[in-house]
């Protein structure tokens, strides 16, 4: 099983989810989006799978700071290029467990993903 996990690592709930798959002894490669980078096809991928409108974080500092103009066009077009401009934006952790994709991080959530 090829799990990868998406996000940036000074996130707490990455910190979370990291250490309950390490718990767990489930092997994964953490994909860092400020190392390695994000591209359109990524974001639309998630966007595709799991709504833009979950996909895109607006809980946090960067959201926050657009402006109103901004959050009011946003659209499935907009949020792609502006997640892919501003990867912090995009709600933590995305997992990839071979085709399908989970977002966020609860622990019953992850016990019923990987005990399935």
């Amino acid at each position: 099983m090829t799990v990868t996990m998406f996000g940036i690592p000074n996130c707490d709930t990455i910190k979370k989810a990291k250490k309950w798959l390490e718990a767990e002894n489930i092997a994964f490669d953490f994909h860092d989006y400020r190392k390695q980078g994000i591209d359109a096809a990524l974001v639309t991928e998630f966007c595709n799978e799991l709504g833009w409108e979950q996909v895109l974080n607006k809980r946090g500092t960067t959201y926050r700071q657009l402006s109103q103009e901004q959050k009011d066009s946003l659209n499935p077009e907009t949020a792609i290029t502006l997640l892919v401009e501003n990867p912090a934006m995009i709600k933590r952790p995305i997992l990839k467990i071979e085709d399908q994709l989970f977002i966020g991080f609860k622990a019953d959530q992850y016990a019923t993903i990987f005990n399935s």
